[in-house]
């Protein structure tokens, strides 16, 4: 899989070692940024992962911040995005099967990094269920860009 990567500086590390197993694992990583851990804006990072994943240039992606929530808020503004904050397996799990996230974004400053492998593993090696489901995410799909 190609899979788009980004933080932004409370991220950086983490998003660099879910790189490395990403790579570890045969996936393609294509890195948005940040490159460091000088202070940066997560929104850009974010939308940048977003539009990777959005336009189909890549298959799925990751996102930390130093809570997840603000990256996957900015993600969640490209259309086409479906991007989850996980905290665990469980919920990476949960996030593809019930919600086709093809984003997952981790807080570094919530999760450590065994967690955050843990919950990447389970989100790549689960599928959609589809099913009573597919109603769902289709109305979450028509919600983007919607206007006010």
């Amino acid at each position: 899989m190609r899979i788009a990567v980004g933080s932004d500086h409370a991220g950086f590390t983490m998003k660099q070692e879910l790189a490395e197993h990403l790579r570890e694992l045969g996936h393609e990583v294509v890195d948005c940024g940040a490159h460091s851990t000088e202070r940066v804006d997560y929104p850009d990072f974010g939308a940048a992962v977003g539009r990777e994943v959005a336009a189909g240039r890549a298959d799925g992606g990751v996102c930390v911040c130093g809570s997840g929530i603000g990256i996957g808020i900015a993600a969640n503004k490209i259309r086409g995005a479906r991007a989850a904050t996980v905290h665990d397996a469980t919920s990476a799990r949960l996030a593809r099967q019930h919600n086709d996230a093809n984003i997952i974004c981790f807080g570094e400053r919530l999760i450590g990094a065994t967690v955050a492998v843990d919950a990447l593993d389970a989100w790549l090696s689960a599928s959609f269920e589809g099913g009573r489901h597919t109603a769902r995410v289709a109305k979450l799909d028509a919600l983007g860009g919607e206007p006010v």
